[in-house]
Parts: C-alpha cells; structure tokens; sequence
C-alpha cells in the first residue's frame, strides 16, 4: 500500500507539472488580456503595466516565474480584483463548497433510493416513471430549471428568496444567519440536485439490475433474509463498487459543476467569481482556478483508487 501511494504521489507531481505547463501556456498564447482590453489606459500605461506584471517578458521565462511563486503558495494577483488569487478563493470556495456539499450529498442518496427500488420493480409504472424523469432531467438544461423555479417558488409563490446568499442589508449573525443562508441557497441546491440526479439513478439503476441476477443474491433469498437486507445489505454494496469510480470527477465537480448555477443566483461563489474573470481577461485568476481544478481531479482519482480497494479487497493495489 505505502509503495504504490509513493509511486502514485510521483506520477500525481508529474501530471500536475505538465497540465501547469500546458494551462500557463493556453492562456498566456491567447489573444488580448486585462490590460490591452482596457480603453481606458494610454497605450504608455499599458506597456508600463506590462513591464510590472511581467507580461512582455517570453513565454517560458514568464512559466517559470509563475511556477516558482506557485511552489511557495502565490499564484499572482487578480489584475481585475487587484488582490491576491489565493485571498479571493479563501473567499469564495467555501460558499461554493456549501452549495456542492449539500447538493451532492442529496444527489446520491435520492439517487441510490430510487435507483434500487427501481431496480428490483423492473419494468413496473415506478420505474417507467423513473426512467422519464430521469431523461427529461438529463436533457433540459440548467439555466432553463433555474429560471422557471425561479418564477415559480420565487416570483409566483414567494416561498424562497430569488438569489444571493443573504437578504440585502442583513446583519444576521448566529443562528438568524444559518437560517437565513439555508433559505437562499435552497433553490440552487434543488437545481443542482435536479440535475445530477438523473445520470447517477440510471447508473445505479443498471448496477443493481445486474447484480439482483447473480446467484449469490439468489442464495440469500434461499436463506430466509428479508427481501430489504437483501437489496440494502448484499446487492447495493456491491452496486455501489463501480460508482466509487465516480468519486474521483465529483472532488472537482463540487466547485466546477455549479459554475452557471452560480451565476444564476448570483451566489457569491468561485464560480461567479470565474465567470467574472472570462469576460474580463483575468488571466492570473483564471490559472489559479484551472490549477486548483486539475489538484482536485488527481486528487480525486487517488482517493477512488484507495476507496476501491478499502471496499473491495480482492482488488490489488500495484
């Protein structure tokens, strides 16, 4: 185990080494940037603030001074915010690591619910029902559920708030505050959960389909157990095998996935944040996040690796 965690913390170095080089590199070739897009600036300023960000000097040189200052913890400053990038993401992650958190947490529990009962009442109206709405979930996109809950629970029914994180010229503090953050964030989190929800119950549904087939299932059965710790117990342990595999794109996905939704709502989260930086150029800050992405998805795939063979231990780790 030790060795292959050390065999696999070099290849993870290596990965993450080549993908800084390739992000560094995909944004610094792209066309215009914060400050030759500002039409505010003489073109004397604009060469002086160049000179002071590095950003006339070549492309390799520029790598690996970034790289250098991102070793010790820097990743630059934000040239639209004009603070550090690792400030702005102490700032914002955690709102966004809130919303995912919850969302995803209510993702795979309705989806391992609906998924094996819709396994074992194969073919019946429940899972025909399932099957529907996981399609229809699966194929409608986000902004659209967004916009029409929005419409619905906010602006007809008035039982959530439209956006944001607390209402305008709150001074909640203790539990006022948690209360009032749970409500305003309810309606993303139904978003989010809506949309993971369909893909995931489809893969759950399939796994336990075939694993309610196999003998040993059978056996129990054979044995007297009750038709729930059968399913619960035996055939969903087993189930769930294959979708730890998942794990490794949900670690990345719990601040990526919810970058429209964010914007939606306009919850003040990384992702608003990110969005933001596109459409001004902020390159410093859009490298910073694209590395913490590509952390998270190596990070990610070790940890999958280890919880499969924690779940499974005829699975040998080499």
């Amino acid at each position: 185990m030790s060795t292959y965690i050390t065999k696999r913390l070099i290849y993870t170095l290596v990965i993450l080494l080549a993908a800084s080089l390739l992000i560094f590199c995909l944004y610094a070739l792209t066309p215009g940037d914060f400050i030759s897009g500002n039409i505010k600036l003489s073109p004397e300023r604009r060469a002086e603030l160049r000179a002071i960000y590095g950003l006339d000097q070549p492309i390799l040189e520029r790598y690996f001074t970034w790289m250098n200052h991102a070793l010790q913890g820097d990743f630059g400053d934000s040239l639209a915010q004009q603070q550090p990038v690792l400030k702005l993401f102490k700032d914002y992650v955690w709102n966004s690591f809130l919303l995912a958190i919850v969302s995803t947490f209510l993702t795979w529990l309705i989806a391992v619910v609906i998924g094996v009962v819709a396994a074992y009442k194969q073919y019946s109206w429940f899972d025909t029902l399932v099957m529907i709405g996981i399609f229809a979930a699966m194929s409608i996109p986000s902004f659209f559920i967004g916009l029409f809950l929005i419409k619905i629970l906010a602006v007809d029914l008035k039982w959530l708030p439209p956006g944001g994180m607390m209402t305008t010229g709150s001074n909640a503090t203790g539990l006022a505050y948690f209360k009032e953050v749970i409500h305003h964030m309810a309606l993303p989190v139904i978003v989010m959960t809506l949309l993971g929800v369909g893909s995931l119950t489809r893969y759950f549904r399939s796994n336990m389909i075939d694993v309610i087939k196999q003998d040993y299932i059978r056996t129990a059965r054979a044995k007297g157990m009750s038709e729930r710790k059968v399913l619960f117990t035996h055939a969903l342990r087993n189930a769930l095998l294959p979708a730890i595999t998942l794990v490794g794109f949900e670690l990345p996905a719990l601040f990526g996935g919810s970058l429209i939704i964010e914007k939606i709502f306009n919850w003040p989260g990384i992702g608003q944040l990110y969005m933001q930086s596109f459409s001004l150029r902020d390159y410093p800050l859009l490298m910073g996040f694209t590395m913490f992405m590509a952390i998270l998805t190596v990070i990610g795939t070790l940890l999958s690796d280890l919880l499969y063979h924690v779940a499974d231990p005829r699975v040998k780790l080499q």
